[in-house]
């Protein structure tokens, strides 16, 4: 099947929420709460599909003709190309009822795995969630990275001892979820975390920690301060908070502030492998990307996955030769137009 056969017929089962859009970029769902969308009007998650579209880069073809590398490392495991799936939750909520989230991680771990990348594995208020997610990580060689939410301490250490039985490469935390009322609502309450909270969970964490949700140069600069090896330029796509920047604009100047001090990853309206070359030009190490990956699973399960990643390979090849850049290390901020 092609991307777009898929795509047409993840519409058959998908939603009510999601349309499974021929241009997935927030317009249609922008406000559906539960769904896709956010608590607000939405605006986060359009703006980030926005920004990213309005970079140009800079095609120069008089150079070297060689294959192109997309290959990467992430921390001591090589990936085929930069591109992670985001960790997604609530998926019979939020697009239908086809896939629960277990039943989704068990068709995107391995297939992420098989295809060359990894996936970043999700959480909610049902522990089996986690369960099941350190349970799928485990049988497939802990090619993924668990994504906790900011839970009261007591969750988070239980949290953390359940995945790492799983022997992930690296665990993750999205701390852009701290405005989601069930953690409110927890006692005691959950949600932000202090620098001296989050150097307590990444020692305890004994992997390679990850913060997602950092949206400021002070933010990354905390992270660093906590002992996190890697960041997620993440504002959650809208959900928690409108009118923030999108995630293209404010890359740059956290990536002079801590790249190369930690691996920076960015989240937030990528679709294309254009649009990876464009996050990696700016300074991100990788990129996240979530909803296609739900259209490509319901649409055909694993077969939806390979394609997808295929497609964006395909794309960042062509483009990395088209602007005379042979391997990821030779992408320059100077490949985008204006900079």
């Amino acid at each position: 099947m092609t991307y777009q056969e898929i795509q047409a017929k993840a519409r058959d089962c998908v939603g009510p929420y999601c349309k499974s859009c021929p241009v997935c970029n927030g317009l249609a769902c922008k406000n559906t709460i539960p769904g896709p969308g956010a608590k607000g009007i939405g605006t986060g998650f359009i703006r980030n599909y926005q920004k990213w579209q309005e970079l140009c880069v800079n095609m120069d073809t008089i150079c070297e003709n060689k294959p192109v590398d997309t290959s990467f490392d992430f921390f001591g495991r090589k990936v085929a190309l930069p591109v992670f799936a985001a960790p997604l939750g609530a998926l019979t909520l939020h697009y239908g009822d086809k896939y629960s989230d277990l039943a989704y991680n068990e068709i995107l771990v391995p297939a992420c795995a098989e295809n060359g990348i990894a996936a970043f594995t999700g959480d909610g208020t049902d522990p089996t969630v986690m369960q099941g997610a350190a349970q799928v990580l485990a049988k497939n060689g802990g090619c993924g990275v668990p994504t906790i939410k900011p839970w009261n301490m007591e969750t988070i250490k239980e949290k953390l001892d359940l995945v790492k039985a799983a022997d992930p490469f690296a665990i993750a935390m999205d701390i852009d979820g701290a405005g989601l009322p069930f953690l409110k609502n927890m006692t005691p309450p959950a949600g932000s975390k202090t620098v001296e909270e989050l150097q307590q969970i990444v020692a305890r964490a004994e992997k390679p920690f990850i913060l997602k949700g950092i949206m400021t140069v002070a933010g990354a600069k905390k992270a660093l301060e906590a002992g996190a090896k890697g960041i997620v330029v993440s504002n959650h796509g809208g959900r928690v908070l409108d009118q923030c920047p999108s995630t293209a604009e404010v890359l740059p100047a956290i990536a002079d502030a801590v790249g190369g001090k930690m691996t920076i990853l960015v989240d937030g309206g990528i679709r294309s492998g254009m649009d990876v070359f464009k996050a990696l030009a700016l300074g991100a190490d990788g990129v996240l990307i979530g909803r296609p990956f739900i259209n490509m699973i319901y649409g055909a399960g694993a077969e939806g996955v390979k394609v997808y990643v295929e497609k964006l390979k395909a794309e960042l090849e062509d483009t990395m030769a088209m602007c005379g850049a042979h391997s990821l290390a030779e992408i320059k901020r100077s490949m985008i137009y204006g900079y």
